[in-house]
């Protein structure tokens, strides 16, 4: 739903600047490669320390990179196989560098190692889900379901909440340091119900693919009999 919504309103948005990253001779992958190192730094160099707030800040501003390449490769009639590729394996990079820095966090200053456990398993289940989609296509398979918590989801779940109980250590904001958990939690459930959803999806269209391939194949036999 997120990425529906999202994606058309900030592409609009970005669209004059994308146009101008291309007049100033920028390329797509660039804006890729820019993006993602900056969303890696901000993650791993804030959120170990427990600096939520400016940590979201600058990973925040790196993410919408995701969106201007996109754009700049349509606006150039760049649009490649590489290209997605490389977007969608510096993703992953990404979305672990996230997770990676909040369960430092708890592993360490955050002194959690349930908390720190479940932030393992948001980057793991993550990491599957995506997983699941590509390798069900790549058998042509359509996996035609997206689940209730995709990429987009769990960054504006998480970034968003994180931000926000960055307030308390930053500006002194009772009781909001809680918001970070919740939305782990929520991420981790909504990850395990994703994937739930995407393997009985394949499992289903796996066994009507090999049930029709079988049908032709008896089909065949019958027709070569006669």
């Amino acid at each position: 739903m997120l990425n529906k919504y999202a994606r058309a309103f900030f592409t609009r948005v970005l669209t004059p600047f994308a146009g101008f990253l291309l007049r100033k001779g920028v390329s797509p992958d660039t804006v890729t490669l820019i993006g993602t190192a900056g969303v890696v730094a901000g993650a791993l160099a804030f959120y170990p320390r427990g600096e939520f707030f400016w940590g979201t800040v600058v990973i925040t501003l790196f993410v919408f990179s995701d969106l201007v390449d996109g754009n700049m490769a349509r606006q150039a009639g760049r649009s490649s196989r590489w290209g997605a590729f490389l977007d969608s394996t510096l993703d992953r990079v990404a979305d672990g560098a996230v997770f990676s820095g909040l369960a430092l966090w708890y592993a360490g200053g955050g002194d959690n190692l349930v908390l720190c456990a479940v932030t393992l398993f948001c980057l793991v289940s993550g990491q599957v889900v995506s997983y699941t989609k590509a390798r069900g296509e790549a058998i042509g398979l359509k996996v035609a379901v997206n689940g209730l918590v995709e990429r987009s989801e769990r960054l504006v779940i998480t970034l968003v909440l994180c931000g926000l109980s960055g307030f308390h250590r930053t500006f002194g904001v009772p009781g909001i340091q809680w918001l970070l958990p919740v939305a782990l939690w929520v991420v981790a459930v909504g990850s395990l119900i994703t994937l739930i959803q995407r393997v009985v999806t394949v499992h289903r269209e796996s066994a009507e693919a090999d049930a029709a391939a079988a049908e032709a194949r008896g089909g065949a036999g019958q027709g070569s009999g006669a």
